[in-house]
């Protein structure tokens, strides 16, 4: 089964750059089948990561940042692989 993490912060106003500089920086103490830095305006940044895993496995994840680079707490989610291609 693939499952795929997804972790979503929002930068402090004007700090989107320093919040994607910080996400690509971070490593995992596993790397994933595929991992996928993503932005959009409001200064938010997505990490996808895929896993070749059970739902419910113990999977590594991307820590929060420090306070003064993000406005709220992270979003994260985890989805499962239903169909491909």
């Amino acid at each position: 089964m693939t499952v795929a993490l997804m972790w979503e912060a929002r930068a402090v106003s004007g700090r989107g750059e320093d919040l994607l500089a910080w996400t690509r920086e971070q490593r995992l103490p596993r790397e994933p089948l595929r991992r996928e830095t993503l932005r959009a305006p409001q200064d938010r940044v997505l990490v996808i990561t895929w896993w070749d895993a059970p739902y419910d496995a113990e999977l590594p994840e991307l820590p929060e940042p420090n306070a003064e680079l993000v406005s709220r707490a992270v979003h994260r989610w985890r989805f499962e692989s239903v169909d491909t291609g």
